[in-house]
């Protein structure tokens, strides 16, 4: 499928439902970044402008570019305009008219993208002291409570996992694997850990938010999901909130300094 096909009907779920990275993430993303208002920040696979939009409060102007016209327009009705949005994909970097790029970022994104091309490609685009900086879960992340209820659900509906074949899940690589090969072999990480409860809509309205039960993709069986899987969530937890204990890995990747410096 098309990357801008990915998650067609999803950005307004997506923008509600997904969890922030949250203050503490994006305050040490603009530090490791030294961040300032000539900043010119890259978000590749920007959605509807997680990163970039908090990110815009430290950066002189965040490049937020995205294959889905819809997760561009659902961020740019909320954004500031310190944020230029911009279709185009990590197939086509060189020809997107970005101007000068300092840093680049990506939440979620990288596992879609053919990531030794894409960072051979930030090689030939990123000054010298340019990072790159990948936010997301961690290697081992911990399974939410209330994913074998949906996985069921999903099940019924014939509902299967999309991946692309060179992400961790089909390779068995990591991406620090992956940048660890590439010119940006410095790495370092930082871990942050949040608790987030949400009641029953909240669950059925974060997996419209995921590319294999779109609302594009469930078609006109949209609403019997949501049924469907508001019942069985209401049964298996008749309470209806759920705790989530999830951990936000941030890998910022630059280049070795030369030798003697």
């Amino acid at each position: 499928m098309e990357p801008r096909l990915l998650y067609d009907g999803a950005a307004a779920h997506y923008r509600r439902y997904r969890n922030a990275y949250g203050d503490e993430v994006i305050a040490y993303i603009a530090r490791v970044l030294a961040l300032g208002k000539r900043s010119r920040v890259l978000d590749l696979g920007c959605g509807p402008g997680t990163l970039a939009i908090p990110l815009s409060r430290f950066a002189g102007t965040v490049l937020a570019v995205d294959p889905s016209e819809d997760m561009l327009a659902e961020g740019s009705r909320l954004a500031p305009s310190g944020v230029h949005w911009m279709q185009g994909d990590s197939t086509r970097l060189a020809g997107l008219p970005l101007g000068r790029v300092d840093h680049v970022v990506m939440g979620r994104s990288f596992h879609w993208m053919r990531r030794a091309r894409v960072l051979a490609d930030l090689d030939a685009m990123l000054p010298p002291d340019g990072a790159v900086v990948l936010v997301g879960p961690t290697r081992d992340p911990v399974e939410p409570p209330w994913e074998p209820v949906v996985q069921a659900v999903r099940n019924r509906f014939g509902l299967e996992w999309r991946v692309n074949d060179e992400s961790f899940r089909q390779s068995g690589r990591h991406h620090r694997e992956v940048v660890a090969e590439s010119a940006f072999r410095d790495i370092s990480t930082a871990r942050f850990d949040r608790v987030v409860r949400r009641d029953t809509e909240q669950v059925v309205g974060l997996q419209l938010s995921f590319s294999y039960s779109t609302p594009a993709r469930l078609g006109d069986r949209t609403l019997d999901f949501v049924e469907a899987l508001g019942a069985a969530l209401a049964a298996a937890n008749p309470g209806g909130v759920w705790e989530e204990r999830f951990t936000t890995e941030v890998l910022t990747a630059r280049r070795p300094p030369p030798p003697g410096s």
